[in-house]
């Protein structure tokens, strides 16, 4: 019998000697089950915590959870942030007396006596108020709370808040139910900071998806392969027809058109640093680009970012705004020219128009002085058309005739042209109604056309040199073409023709900003131009202006 007892006394660690093993046994494994249970209970509470639940559904967790081992009637979080202790949630909402996210008040608090001792704390709650005592008192007392167990929440070594355990009657615990308690408080404290790491990251996230959506400019964030992992709106946008289908496309196939793109994110590659190209796209529009490589944490590249500004409407101001450095250079040039001319002129004119009125002249003499004082009215004529066109800062717009600047260009540069076998057919027509619009400003659109018309009939290949300039209108537009039957331009350039800087011309005899300004100058009158071209044929461009609203009825 001895030894059947020392043997179970072995086996089950109960000494059976005076009492029923059986009793002891049970016990023990009661307290085995306990335990077992503590273990599942943080198991289950830990594993349906997660990082996107609220605080309120976390609190109602743990209650549902720990309350089939641990009686109690209300839980309560209250959170610190810095030297601020904010009551954040309480569950069951009914038992609560202070609004959510008051901060408590060091003085007299029991919560941050708990915090400072950084120890688990059991309390009592008295029945009637007393002078100074605990602010919390007055709560649970509001609320029926008689006792309260507080667990400081600690987190890499710092106290981050408190869990509050309340009950409706006295709290009975034991030594292994405290330490089960503060275990499943220490892991609710992880827990609390995975959450705020977690929101700190979302929000950082959401303020740098804010931040790329708004940025007006075409931003694409692209892989080592090729491929566009993320885009902006203004991405999505400019690429409509791929409508939301932009993400995982090659780069190479949305800028198909743009061999530049490539270079430049290879370029990046090579040399992991930013690049820089200034890229034309087919619908005419250039963009200032930037290849931006991107690196992890340990430094090795990943992808780049594409950053594409749109810098068209800067590169045609920019080219009009040479351009009027120029014309203003010729306007102070042609100033002085007609000063120093007006005076021989006056002396000519007046002199011829003296010795003619001489009736004793014979008549070739007199015919000589008649074509004298003619020579004279016409360089007069062309000095005051020179100086009313390179007055270019006169751009006011009034009532004004297409017809009017065809006149005073023709004035100024058929000679010259007509003089290089070229021959100038103007058809004007004379019910022509007059538009709003700057004179001078429209005069460098004709005299820009019959120049490039000029240029295109010089080669020695073109044996029929003519240009023709024609007004007419419509119900809509007035207009002007002028035409030549000059080399015409190649199918390949007539897409670039209007970009600021393009010419075909030989070095030096060009600078490509002629038909850019024009374009600029048709598109602040509220017009158009139009071009149609045959190689080896000739070319005909057209500016479309809009009749007055009067004209229009």
């Amino acid at each position: 019998m001895l030894e059947r007892q020392i043997m179970i006394e072995r086996l089950t660690g109960v000494q059976s000697s005076k009492r029923s093993y059986y009793t002891e046994l049970k016990n023990t494994v009661a307290q085995l089950q306990k335990k077992n249970m503590q273990l599942e209970i943080i198991h289950e509470v830990m594993k349906n915590l997660n990082v996107e639940m609220s605080m309120d559904d976390m609190l109602k967790n743990i209650m549902d959870k720990l309350i089939t081992i641990f009686p109690f009637d209300r839980i309560s979080l209250s959170v610190r942030n810095g030297e601020e202790l904010i009551l954040s949630n309480v569950y069951p909402k009914k038992l609560g007396y202070l609004p959510r996210n008051v901060t408590l008040s060091k003085e007299h608090s029991l919560y941050w006596q708990v915090i400072e001792k950084g120890k688990m704390h059991y309390h009592k709650v008295p029945q009637e108020a007393a002078e100074n005592e605990y602010i919390e008192n007055q709560i649970f007392r509001v609320n029926g709370i008689q006792s309260a167990l507080l667990f400081p929440l600690h987190s890499k070594g710092i106290i981050t808040g408190i869990v509050s355990i309340g009950s409706l009657g006295i709290l009975s615990y034991d030594e292994s139910d405290l330490t089960f308690l503060q275990q499943l408080a220490d892991q609710f404290a992880v827990c609390l900071e995975n959450v705020r790491l977690y929101n700190e990251v979302l929000s950082r996230k959401k303020e740098w998806e804010d931040t790329f959506r708004a940025v007006v400019d075409m931003i694409f964030v692209v892989d080592l392969e090729g491929d566009i992992v993320k885009v902006n709106e203004q991405a999505i946008q400019y690429f409509r027809s791929y409508g939301n289908q932009l993400v995982g496309k090659k780069i190479d196939e949305v800028f198909h058109e743009a061999k530049d793109i490539s270079a430049l994110l290879s370029e990046s590659l090579q040399t992991k640093q930013a690049s820089h190209r200034e890229i034309r796209l087919s619908d005419h529009r250039i963009f200032e680009t930037f290849s931006n490589p991107v690196f992890n944490e340990e430094q090795q590249m990943y992808g780049f970012i594409l950053y594409m500004k749109d810098v068209s409407e800067k590169k045609r101001i920019e080219s009009q705004l040479i351009h009027s450095g120029k014309l203003a250079a010729i306007g102070e040039l042609a100033a002085g020219v007609a000063h120093e001319l007006n005076n021989p002129l006056t002396a000519i004119l007046g002199n011829s128009q003296i010795l003619v009125r001489d009736a004793k002249l014979e008549p070739a003499a007199h015919n000589l002085l008649v074509g004298i004082t003619n020579c004279g009215k016409r360089c007069r004529n062309i000095v005051q058309n020179l100086l009313t066109f390179s007055r270019q800062e006169e751009y006011l717009f009034q009532e004004c005739s297409l017809n009017e600047a065809v006149d005073q260009v023709v004035s100024l540069v058929g000679y010259q042209i007509e003089m290089q076998n070229i021959t100038i057919a103007v058809k004007k027509d004379e019910s022509l109604p007059r538009i709003n619009g700057s004179l001078q400003q429209l005069g460098q659109i004709v005299l820009n056309f019959l120049l490039n018309a000029k240029d295109a009939l010089e080669p020695d290949i073109v044996r029929e040199k003519q240009i023709l300039i024609k007004t007419s209108h419509n119900h809509e537009w007035v207009q002007l073409t002028v035409s030549d039957t000059g080399v015409g331009i190649s199918a390949s350039h007539q897409s670039e023709v209007f970009h600021p800087f393009f010419t075909t011309k030989p070095a030096g005899q060009g600078t490509g900003l002629g038909l850019s300004v024009s374009l600029g100058i048709a598109q602040a009158h509220g017009g158009l131009i139009e071009m149609t071209s045959l190689e080896g044929e000739g070319s005909t461009f057209m500016l479309r202006l809009p009749k007055n609203q009067a004209e229009r009825r």
